[in-house]
């Protein structure tokens, strides 16, 4: 069962058809190599993610060399959390396609999904090209700074991606967590409640809302936001969640009195 997992940055890196990142993370693959998948990876619940990655993975036993077979795959492993064999499938998929910037992108995510933040960004960086620039590239670089503690430069890359890609809803997310990340909660919750409101927000997003609006106390509206979109199983999951995160004191009054002393809680 997924719960908010903490900060959720979504790695908007491996271009996949449907975090992962094509034009929507974590959408179901439907080509002809790939097993159809019932849902968006992010609405499964554990028992369905584990039988996603049973199913992909013979796809993916019969031939590793398959770019979307490997990233597909790769995806659903980091969804369960097997973060290292995610590497490992990936760097297979690499080796057989060397200059495949999707495949790089893929590479870049599920190298800092296993901790590698370093090597992430120089393969994001050998992914991306100046004159063809990727908004998702720009995105996932500025995932991995927030997590290499770079905030600025991270939203420096996040502002490049909506450049290109206005009001894109994963940019904004990963813009509104970055503010959490640095204890500005109000704006967090400002960029974040933008992210919602366009078309294609997915259950991610608002699980970060609701995560945000919870840290500053009024939990109440925050179960709200957590319960939409999902089943009633992940929703109690989430709530749980929640309620922990409300039950450590410390951890959100410091991210509080982060906010409240922050001098701009501008959105700029």
């Amino acid at each position: 069962m997924r719960v908010f997992g903490g900060i959720c940055l979504l790695m908007a890196a491996s271009v996949l058809a449907g975090c992962s990142s094509t034009s929507r993370p974590d959408r179901s693959v439907t080509t002809g190599s790939i097993p159809r998948l019932s849902k968006p990876v992010e609405s499964m619940t554990a028992p369905e993610l584990a039988s996603a990655a049973d199913s992909i993975g013979k796809s993916y036993e019969r031939n590793p060399k398959d770019r979307n077979v490997g990233m597909t795959y790769a995806n659903v492993l980091m969804m369960t959390g097997r973060n290292a064999q995610a590497l490992a499938v990936m760097q297979q998929v690499a080796i057989a396609n060397p200059s495949d910037r999707e495949v790089l992108a893929a590479l870049g995510k599920a190298q800092a999904a296993a901790g590698q933040l370093e090597k992430a960004l120089d393969t994001i960086g050998r992914a991306q090209t100046p004159d063809r620039p990727d908004w998702r590239l720009y995105s996932a670089e500025g995932a991995v700074l927030d997590q290499l503690g770079r905030s600025n430069e991270a939203r420096s890359r996040y502002r490049m991606a909506l450049d290109i890609k206005p009001n894109e809803p994963t940019i904004l997310s990963n813009l509104g967590m970055s503010y959490v990340l640095g204890g500005d909660l109000r704006t967090a919750e400002t960029y974040l409640k933008s992210a919602s409101q366009q078309p294609g927000a997915d259950s991610r997003v608002r699980q970060n809302l609701a995560l945000v609006i919870g840290l500053q106390g009024r939990f109440q509206e925050a179960e709200q936001v957590a319960r939409q979109e999902l089943n009633p199983q992940q929703a109690d999951a989430n709530v749980a969640y929640l309620r922990s995160m409300m039950s450590q004191q410390n951890s959100w009054k410091q991210l509080a009195s982060k906010d409240k002393a922050s001098p701009d809680n501008g959105t700029n």
